[in-house]
């Protein structure tokens, strides 16, 4: 009975084609003759008995591939690297930086790889091989899955920035609340996908500065090219990120603004009715005496007073250019 938890299987042939390898035949273990590829899910059951039981590999590394959680490394282990890398979520209904997760074993014989979710760039190394123009060594194979990983992270790397740009061009005419749950969301996805993509540049530096014996020049130089485009994508992320903290600052600044500009207004209205409620209070006080009580003209002269009064605070205010 094979293992039902194999995603793909290939024995690469060195000039960029392979064959299907089944979970049947890795029954008993792994062809010892020719370069090959397992994918496999983690999670079934029998995916991990193999890995544990017929892959050969020593504690450590089966502990690495089959871990819940883990962050962007590369490791060597004798002839062998164990790597672990991260790419975006591009699966329907989605976050892309909800981002999936690939770990390797490699090394001159074999490749051994998990993941949890479906990876679409494990898929594209399956396409390239069915076409012929696949990976024809470890080397190369590392290098074109570090490089599809980075293909496929351009997109959400522009959509973010783009994101950027109509906040700010948003900004520029008008400051409304909403401004600020786009800012914050957009900063969570900055946080997200930094958290990852920084560790993962120092495990590809890491990468091509280990001497394996199969690892040659070629391949290293592709993944020094593939280790230029992470950089310049977390140099995107800083760059978006500031203009982001730039953004909710100046949205701060002016409702701030704003706020002080209706506090002021009702500061100044408070400041005209003050006199006025003073004199109404003082008038409307039943004692006897109050003057003007029996004249019919008293409330009209009040009136007019109270008027010459809000009047004369308005000139005053204007002159001293309270508004």
């Amino acid at each position: 009975m094979g293992c039902s938890g194999l995603v793909y299987g290939y024995q690469l042939d060195g000039h960029g084609g392979g064959q299907v390898v089944s979970g049947d035949d890795i029954e008993n273990g792994l062809p010892d003759d020719q370069l090959t590829w397992l994918h496999f899910d983690y999670t079934d059951p029998e995916s991990r008995q193999w890995i544990s039981e017929k892959s050969q590999l020593n504690g450590v590394v089966i502990d690495a591939l089959l871990t819940e959680e883990s962050r962007p490394r590369s490791t060597q282990v004798g002839d062998g690297l164990l790597v672990a890398l991260r790419g975006v979520n591009l699966s329907p209904d989605s976050n892309p930086e909800d981002m999936v997760g690939i770990r390797i074993w490699i090394d001159e014989k074999r490749i051994i790889s998990t993941r949890r979710r479906r990876m679409l760039s494990a898929k594209d190394m399956v396409d390239a091989l069915e076409a012929g123009n696949g990976p024809t060594d470890a080397g190369d194979f590392l290098a074109r899955l570090s490089a599809a990983l980075m293909v496929r992270m351009q997109d959400t790397i522009n959509d973010t920035e783009d994101y950027v740009d109509s906040i700010e061009e948003e900004l520029v005419s008008s400051s409304s609340y909403d401004l600020r749950n786009k800012i914050s969301a957009v900063r969570r996805i900055v946080i997200s996908l930094r958290r990852y993509l920084a560790p993962q540049r120092d495990a590809m530096l890491q990468m091509h500065q280990t001497r394996v014996s199969w690892f040659n020049e070629n391949s290293r130089q592709e993944l020094r090219e593939v280790t230029d485009t992470l950089i310049r994508y977390i140099e995107d992320l800083d760059s978006a990120r500031d203009r982001a903290a730039v953004a909710q600052e100046e949205l701060s600044n002016r409702l701030a603004e704003q706020m002080n500009n209706r506090m002021y207004l009702l500061s100044i209205v408070a400041a005209v009715f003050l006199p006025l409620g003073f004199l109404t209070g003082l008038l409307g006080i039943n004692v006897g005496g109050m003057p003007g009580a029996e004249n019919p003209w008293a409330f009209w002269i009040v009136s007019g007073f109270m008027t010459a009064t809000v009047v004369i605070q308005l000139w005053l205010f204007k002159r001293k250019n309270w508004f």
